[in-house]
């Protein structure tokens, strides 16, 4: 199946991505993993960010994805993780309604990025808050909310779930605690069937209504989540692109296998934010 513009999936085969580069990146005490990061002396690199980030354009470019870029803003450290902001569905986009407060202004550069490149806005969130990082379509139809109250609540998850389910999907929200910030820290699909759980972590009713809609989970650990190891993006057609320092996903993946692409990516995943995140996905085919 194509479509001109959004996904029905996470594992189709990417086509298009919005980027948007680190020009003006730092840390913000806003989450776990930062903070710990920060209290190590840690130290957000911008010529390093811009280095790491430069890889990962080039390895989605070597993967066949067209890139476009959203205006990265002074005031936005954080506009980097494009995918918070914005969810491609196959209506559309779906603007997202960010929790923090230093982040709420990046919906003003994705509505005019999706102006410019002629993309339908479907829905734009408006009850709680909702979060890209909390969205995950399995497969078409079928669609798992994470929600911690931190950054993606109740209410946001319930609206987006009621438009989906509007449209005939199957949706679960997943509750989960707050400290892992998104859910993808805890769950992401890297091909068609295949996700990355940190099953230590996640509930047991979860695990077992995705095992009994045919998703086979490759488990992470507590350790690998917090240092955003699980946090893949899959690229479709048996290729998926994670970061160089998650070793021994990176094997378990390969033993699927699955082509993986490896940027060094080290001053994004101390942040907090691995390629899923730094990734919104504008068009998949599948």
């Amino acid at each position: 199946m194509t479509i001109a513009w959004g996904l029905a999936s996470d594992t189709g085969v990417l086509a298009e991505v919005l980027l948007c580069k680190p020009s003006h990146y730092r840390w913000i005490p806003a989450n776990t993993v930062v903070r710990a990061s920060l209290e190590h002396g840690g130290k957000a690199d911008v010529e390093a960010a811009l280095a790491e980030h430069r890889e990962l354009e080039a390895a989605l470019v070597q993967a066949g994805v067209s890139v476009r870029h959203v205006v990265a803003e002074r005031h936005l450290p954080y506009q980097v993780y494009t995918r918070d902001s914005v969810q491609m569905t196959h209506r559309g986009a779906v603007l997202a309604q960010l929790a923090r407060p230093e982040r709420r202004g990046e919906y003003a550069a994705i509505l005019r990025a999706m102006d410019t490149f002629g993309i339908p806005i479907w829905h734009m969130s408006s009850a709680g808050t909702l979060e890209g990082g909390d969205i995950h379509f399995i497969r078409p139809g079928l669609c798992a909310i994470g929600v911690s109250g931190g950054r993606t609540d109740a209410a946001g998850a319930g609206q987006l779930a009621h438009w989906l389910e509007h449209e005939g999907w199957e949706v679960r929200l997943v509750p989960f605690p707050e400290h892992f910030l998104h859910l993808d820290l805890l769950f992401a699909m890297a091909a068609e069937g295949v996700a990355i759980a940190c099953t230590e972590v996640l509930d047991e009713g979860f695990l077992a209504w995705l095992g009994e809609r045919g998703v086979r989970l490759i488990p992470s650990t507590y350790r690998e989540a917090m240092g955003l190891a699980g946090n893949v993006l899959a690229l479709g057609g048996g290729a998926v692109l994670s970061a160089r320092g998650s070793t021994r996903i990176n094997a378990a993946l390969r033993a699927e296998g699955l082509m993986v692409l490896d940027p060094e990516l080290s001053t994004f995943t101390r942040g907090g934010g691995g390629p899923r995140c730094l990734t919104a996905p504008l068009r998949r085919e599948g």
